[in-house]
């Protein structure tokens, strides 16, 4: 199965997070087989002194999607996130499971694809760079036209 993972940070080493997250899932989830560029982008939904850096990645993996929610939120949580408040924060590292092939999953733990793609540059820029041609499952469209 393929993964596409949207990757975020905004406190601390930000360059040094997002290679770490990169390091740990492909040790803990399976192999990078694409990556973005990094891009700098304002928060979105808040405010922050510093603005984030977000990527994009493809995982070739045999884990199931729950158990790749798992890992990522325990990449999450050994590069230091600290999740205090119900609603957007800054962050040392963001892992959102973006699509998982063309699964559509929609239970209390897991929605794919992420809802709110199409809503976000810092996202689809990243996504362009790696599957433009990747139609979404629910939307019907591919990911250069969104």
């Amino acid at each position: 199965m393929n993964i596409v993972l949207g990757l975020g940070t905004n406190m601390g080493e930000r360059e040094e997070n997002l290679r770490q997250a990169c390091l740990l899932l492909s040790q803990r989830l399976g192999k990078i087989t694409a990556q973005s560029a990094i891009i700098e982008t304002k928060p979105m939904g808040f405010d922050a002194d510093t603005d984030f850096l977000n990527a994009a990645i493809v995982i070739r993996t045999d884990k199931t999607p729950l158990e790749a929610l798992a890992i990522c939120l325990d990449v999450e949580q050994a590069l230091g996130r600290i999740r205090t408040k119900p609603h957007y924060e800054s962050r040392t590292i963001d892992i959102d499971i973006l699509f998982c092939d063309d699964l559509i999953i929609n239970t209390p733990q897991l929605c794919l694809p992420h809802p709110r793609i199409a809503e976000r540059s810092f996202v689809l820029i990243p996504l362009k760079q790696i599957i433009p041609d990747f139609i979404h499952p629910v939307l019907q469209i591919p990911i250069k036209d969104l």
